[in-house]
């Protein structure tokens, strides 16, 4: 698999994940009818949430990123959603090949 599609899977489950814990999170504390999507979705957005983290800091080392460049992807991974935005930004501006560097380089 290589960069650009391994980021872009993780960024686009990690921001369902959280799709799926706001819906839960509205059907347990606005509509109080079930506690389920909390359940089920919380544990789900917690380990893409860390997942997102480590693949862009192993994307990030990769292909060179700055600091600068990382932290926003990190921090992209708070508000919901931002994550596809960011996948989306990062590809459009070249930031993210389609190739892994250091294999190639080998």
């Amino acid at each position: 698999m290589n960069p650009l599609a391994l980021f872009r899977l993780v960024a686009v489950a990690e921001g369902c994940s959280w799709v799926g814990l706001l819906v839960g999170m509205y059907l347990k504390r606005v509509t109080e009818t079930t506690e389920l999507g909390v359940q089920v979705f919380g544990p789900i957005h917690g380990a893409l949430f860390v997942a997102y983290g480590i693949v862009t800091l192993v994307v990030s080392g990769d292909q060179k990123w700055g600091p600068r460049r990382t932290a926003l992807a990190l921090v992209s991974a708070v508000p919901p959603l931002m994550t596809v935005w960011f996948d989306w930004y990062a590809e459009r501006r070249g930031w993210i090949a389609d190739q892994w560097r250091e294999r190639a380089g080998a």
